[in-house]
């Protein structure tokens, strides 16, 4: 009895071990924006998004570094590698690939943070996890200003070029000539043949997000110049997914 008891004393001490990220290390920088820590789970930053160093092939991973890629996994690893960090949560603390989800700070750095306000990295909004998205645009908004990093070596682009950029972070310019809304999602397209022209694309479960800020994402942007910024995807056309009305900014009305 007593073996027993102490056997699960251990085990629950094992636990409590295993689930304090107060202070943590470093084990390895995968690339800007994800990391492994020393008990070998990775660990996905909130709330940014970096270039990416790989491309998806089957199950496997083949080295094909997008623009700026290689640049943010350095500035990353010269933050973190090798270092004791503390990780702060949100509100979901693993994603659908089974990676921890956090705000990395080591000592009063604020990782998520500086890679936005060094231009290593572009507004990822990830809903729920909206804890620390006032700060993260205020940074972004100052790095594109001063054409830090990334935002100093991309150009923005129109919208019919958006083709062009299939898998690569860009940001998006253009007119929203209508929009159009089904059971699962509302489509904003910038051109008349949606299968082949840009669409900004915001699923059902991010609706209220914008009805929050008293935007119907269906009737507000419709006529508008509008930028977006994020990962240009090719499904029926190039596409960028908006999760929260922070990821779309209107030019003009």
């Amino acid at each position: 009895m007593i073996k027993k008891i102490l056997f699960v004393l251990l085990f629950v001490g094992c636990f409590s071990l295993e689930l304090d990220y107060s202070n943590i290390k470093v084990l390895e920088v995968i690339d800007g924006d994800t990391i492994r820590l020393e008990n070998q789970k990775l660990l996905r930053y909130i709330g940014v998004d970096t270039p990416e160093i790989g491309i998806r092939k089957g199950n496997n991973f083949i080295y094909s570094p997008q623009p700026f890629a290689e640049e943010a996994k350095e500035f990353n690893r010269k933050l973190v590698e090798g270092k004791k960090i503390r990780i702060e949560f949100d509100i979901e603390k693993i994603d659908k690939y089974g990676r921890l989800l956090g705000y990395v700070f080591v000592k009063d750095t604020f990782v998520n943070a500086k890679l936005l306000e060094e231009g290593y990295a572009v507004l990822y909004t990830n809903p729920p996890n909206l804890k620390y998205i006032e700060l993260f645009k205020k940074l972004q908004k100052e790095a594109q200003t001063k054409k830090r990093g990334l935002w100093g070596a991309y150009e923005v682009i129109s919208s019919d070029l958006a083709h062009l950029y299939i898998n690569q972070i860009r940001t998006v310019r253009g007119k929203v000539l209508n929009s159009y809304k089904t059971d699962k999602c509302i489509f904003l397209n910038f051109g008349e043949d949606y299968k082949k022209d840009f669409t900004i694309v915001i699923f059902k479960d991010n609706f209220k997000y914008f009805y929050e800020k008293n935007i119907d994402p269906k009737t507000f942007y419709t006529g508008k110049t509008v930028q977006i910024t994020g990962k240009i995807i090719d499904y029926n056309g190039p596409e960028i997914i908006a999760r929260t009305p922070e990821d779309i900014e209107v030019i003009n009305s």
